[in-house]
């Protein structure tokens, strides 16, 4: 495997141009950021700041042109008119000093300069940013989406609230300075499975009539312990033992707290890097590229085309090797199971599935969120049942805990086959059919029955009595981002046999599939 000395890379997928030198370790780093006058972030303008501010920049870093072996750049995701002049920028040099060339996922980039700087191995990792809120983890040569935003950016989404305050640009640390004063009030809390939204949020809390630094507060508050919940949904799914925060949102402090605690409670190691490797910065583009590079990964300048919906899981991971398997444990009888949101003891031919206090949120919001998805769970079952779907029988339930019985059988995480998705898919239009969205549709919340191989509908704290399309095509998306995840390889045949089973239950199957598809595409950069 080549070994290469300076790698230059160059960062401006939006408002920061950023160029770094990167050898065995960060030579130098110089940032030229463009401050819009007002409002968000103008692509166009951007794009000129850069063009402008581009010969200064690479002039300051690039004093020894000859040491120089490499040039990365970010190819995306990110704003067409900046990718396009730092990509620009970036094969002049490399044609001017006849070295390779190669584009950097943007995404992929923030995981390894936080992996280098903080010295963790193999992290569930939450990405927030402002165009971007991702939980990504490697898995079988790729970083996979285990979640993301359905909608818009966490940052963005700050950004927007902001701007209604008139707070200047970037909106976060405002937000943050006036919540240190705040007091909580209820906001709208939207997770859906592995995936999550902010739009419904923001609007409720710019037309919120308390005092501003509660209403900060409040947007902090659900914002966060959203992204938290959903890492620590993934946390669970893959058994990784690994917290990773990166992006310009990482800064925040609070968002560092919640995270750290949860990480403690779960007795998971957590991981920040240092600020100037948070925000969009030219040295994660230089690592990256340097591991690539030296991978054997390059890119011809004739090939070297932007990429403004560059997603990390397109990227083929050459330089990094599989970790060993995590044991997740087994649905075992008179066993005790924990799960991102509940503790489940088996005992007797019952499951106990107790609902337990997340110290990072705050009270009132914990107590609301553990009452409502307790009764609704309840209700939900039971509806779920007279519509034809096979779920455990309830005997008793309380504010947080729902008895029922112990449903024995193999998790479909555990056998995944075209039978079994085609009998998954089955259910899942009965649920469908009865008009109930599930809301955490993963593979690990169905069973397949010991007795006769039945699949069973487990899991439906936050499902939702719904029959909406958009809502049904959420709950598809949420499985097959967990089949391509945890089964890459054999994702579409999967796929494939899912909706075979889901068009023979559910007529309505074609209209929602087709959502599901416009689903996956707004998940991209925003």
């Amino acid at each position: 495997m080549p070994v290469f000395g300076q790698i230059l890379g160059i960062e401006g997928t939006a408002w920061n141009l950023s160029a770094a030198l990167f050898n065995r370790d960060l030579v130098s780093l110089v940032s030229r950021p463009y401050h819009p006058v007002q409002g968000g972030i103008h692509p166009r303008e951007a794009a000129q700041h850069h063009a402008s501010a581009m010969n200064e920049l690479i002039g300051t870093i690039l004093t020894d042109p000859e040491k120089v072996e490499g040039i990365a750049f970010s190819q995306g995701p990110g704003l067409g008119p900046c990718l396009r002049t730092v990509a620009t920028a970036a094969r002049s040099l490399a044609l001017a000093l006849d070295v390779p060339l190669v584009g950097v996922n943007h995404c992929v980039a923030h995981v390894e300069i936080g992996c280098f700087a903080t010295g963790c191995k193999d992290p569930i990792v939450l990405y927030a940013s402002g165009a971007n809120t991702q939980v990504i983890g490697y898995l079988n040569g790729r970083y996979r989406i285990f979640g993301e935003t359905l909608d818009v950016g966490i940052g963005n989404a700050l950004d927007k609230f902001a701007r209604a305050k008139n707070f200047p640009h970037p909106g976060g640390p405002h937000i943050e300075a006036q919540a240190r004063e705040g007091t909580y009030v209820d906001l709208p809390y939207t997770v859906k499975g592995m995936d999550l939204a902010f739009s419904g949020l923001v609007s409720a809390a710019k037309d919120h009539k308390a005092p501003l630094p509660d209403v900060c507060y409040s947007l902090q508050e659900t914002a966060f312990a959203m992204c938290v919940e959903v890492t620590e949904r993934a946390l669970s799914l893959t058994g990784k033992n690994e917290v990773l925060l990166v992006g310009g949102v990482g800064a925040n402090c609070r968002l560092q707290e919640m995270l750290r605690v949860m990480c403690e409670d779960r007795g998971a190691a957590f991981f920040v890097p240092e600020q100037k490797y948070l925000g969009d910065n030219g040295a994660m583009i230089a690592y990256t590229g340097k591991l690539m590079l030296e991978s054997g990964v390059s890119c011809p300048v004739e090939s070297s085309r932007i990429n403004p919906s560059f997603r990390s899981d397109e990227v083929e991971v050459t330089w990094k090797k599989d970790p060993p398997a995590n044991d997740i444990p087994a649905n075992d009888a008179g066993a005790r199971r924990r799960g991102a949101e509940a503790v489940i003891t088996f005992h007797e031919g019952k499951a106990e599935k107790h609902r337990v206090s997340k110290r990072y949120r705050v009270p009132a919001l914990d107590r609301r969120l553990i009452t409502e998805r307790t009764r609704a769970e309840a209700r939900l079952i039971h509806t779920a049942r007279r519509g034809g779907v096979l779920t455990p029988i309830i005997s008793d339930i309380t504010p947080d805990t729902i008895v029922m019985e112990e449903v024995m059988g193999t998790l479909l995480t555990e056998d995944l086959s075209e039978k079994n998705l085609q009998e998954a898919g089955r259910v899942i239009g009965l649920l469908h059919r009865a008009e109930i969205m599930h809301g955490d549709l993963t593979t690990s919340n169905l069973i397949l029955r010991e007795s006769d191989k039945k699949c069973v509908l487990i899991d439906f704290g936050l499902a939702q009595a719904t029959s909406e399309i958009e809502q049904r095509g959420v709950d598809i998306h949420v499985l097959f981002q967990t089949i391509e995840s945890t089964a890459p390889e054999r994702a579409e045949s999967l796929k494939a046999a899912f909706i075979t089973g889901y068009s023979g239950t559910f007529a309505g199957a074609r209209e929602v599939i087709a959502r599901e598809h416009e689903i996956e595409l707004r998940g991209r950069y925003l």
